[in-house]
């Protein structure tokens, strides 16, 4: 028998995964940071300007820390220290991409960011900030993450 007949011939109940118990220590992520963090960016990606709700309603944008919480980086749950970011984004973002200046000028690694996510960026190479200035990314907080992350 081949192996594609092998596996056509197996039974569905061969595929039921078991259930385990696993204790992990990790930073404990706040349910209220990810909520505020995308309701002060009217649930839009803040570098592109996407906003993709599916049919449950729920938006796929989600909340970035700018200084990350885990990796004995230690950043904070405040609302200044997020962003909110659609998920190819936030993963460049959080891989050192992608930064921003004081200025909300949005940064990349030019050679290592493909075409296609450099056109969907921001045309005027600005974030989109929050309507209450006082909930914009705290420039400590930018400088963080372009000194210990960016690899621009």
């Amino acid at each position: 028998m081949e192996d594609a007949e092998v596996i056509a011939a197996e039974e569905p109940e061969m595929y039921a995964r078991p259930i385990v118990e696993q204790l992990r220590f990790r930073p404990f992520r706040d349910v209220a940071f990810t909520r505020s963090v995308r309701a002060i960016y009217n649930f839009t990606c803040a570098m592109t300007g996407l906003s993709i709700i599916n049919g449950g309603g729920r938006p796929e944008v989600e909340a970035a820390h700018i200084r990350p919480v885990g990796n004995d980086h230690h950043g904070p749950d405040s609302m200044r220290n997020g962003i909110a970011l659609s998920r190819s984004i936030h993963w460049m973002f959080d891989r050192g991409l992608l930064s921003l200046t004081d200025g909300y000028e949005i940064l990349m690694v030019k050679d290592l960011i493909p075409d296609p996510i450099k056109r969907l960026l921001n045309p005027n190479g600005k974030i989109l900030l929050p309507a209450d200035r006082r909930l914009c990314p705290h420039p400590q907080f930018l400088q963080y993450h372009r000194e210990r992350i960016f690899k621009g």
